[in-house]
């Protein structure tokens, strides 16, 4: 009998273990995304309280020197902020910066798409590099004012003078980016792709858009800033809408939190295309960089 239930026994399936966070109430998933969502808390507040450091430093410098300055030249903050306010309020602000987003954009996609081949070719050809190398230099010293004079000069009022103006701009910084990033190409993958004879569709997409990502994305920001700067010149000397115009509007009535309050909404739009969309974008298309880095 003794036999049998030792038997019985050893047969007997083993009980399994009871699985992870079972035993305090909590299901696994539950667990994990509390995890998850506090890490993402964690992140937030390191990112935003360094941001919210300065701007609290910004609004509180700018306070006491209108308080103690007791000038109308120098506005208190809510003043700045009631005007900011009546802005935002009017279709007028809509209207402004949806014409300068357009203008800005067709004039950076031209010079996005001019920097990337011209700046590849500098590169990869010695002929090609010698050839650009002087415009490139004069892009970079010519100023932006420069350039929105001799726009307004050339096409009037049109579209194709801002348009021409952001992209003679920020073309320069772009192509000087894509190029640097090109002689910086890890060489054994270009001969790779000469081995195996990629097309140069497929070595745009698979070797030289990913390797230069880091280029690509620091000449960006250094085009948009410098695109910024040049359509306000455009659209105060040639434009008859836009934000620019808006600021030559409120300069003429000498109302300085009017110039104050769209300078403080054009750099909100600024650091909403940063945050929200380059580092997303740099985030997302360079994961495959921190794959290969663990």
């Amino acid at each position: 009998m003794t036999h049998h239930t030792t038997a019985m026994a050893e047969v007997r399936p083993a009980t399994a273990a009871p699985p992870p966070g079972a035993g305090s109430g909590t299901p696994p998933a539950t667990a994990r995304t509390r995890r998850t969502l506090s890490r993402r808390v964690r992140a937030f507040g390191r990112g935003a309280l360094p941001v919210a450091a300065f701007l609290l430093v910004l609004v509180g410098g700018w306070q006491m020197v209108a308080v103690r300055s007791g000038s109308v030249l120098i506005p208190d903050v809510p003043a700045v902020w009631s005007a900011l306010t009546d802005i935002v309020t009017q279709p007028l602000f809509y209207d402004s910066l949806g014409a300068t987003l357009l203008r800005v954009g067709l004039g950076f996609a031209l010079a996005f798409v001019t920097a990337v081949v011209v700046g590849i070719a500098m590169g990869r050809v010695e002929f090609v590099r010698r050839f650009f190398e002087p415009a490139v230099l004069i892009g970079l010293t010519v100023p932006g004012l420069v350039w929105a004079l001799l726009c307004v000069i050339w096409f009037g009022v049109s579209l194709t003078n801002p348009v021409v103006a952001v992209a003679l701009s920020a073309a320069p910084a772009l192509t000087l980016s894509i190029y640097q990033g090109t002689r910086a190409t890890d060489s054994a993958l270009r001969e790779m792709a000469h081995v195996y004879r990629f097309s140069v569709w497929t070595s745009l997409r698979y070797l030289w858009l990913p390797s230069l990502l880091p280029a690509l994305f620091s000449g960006a920001r250094l085009g948009l800033s410098l695109a910024w700067k040049v359509i306000v010149l455009v659209e105060m000397f040639g434009m008859s809408s836009g934000v620019g115009y808006e600021l030559n509007n409120q300069f003429a009535a000498q109302n300085v939190a009017g110039v104050l309050s769209w300078t403080l909404l054009f750099a909100a739009v600024l650091a909403v295309l940063e945050y929200g969309v380059l580092q997303s974008l740099e985030r997302r298309l360079g994961r495959w960089r921190k794959a290969t880095a663990v």
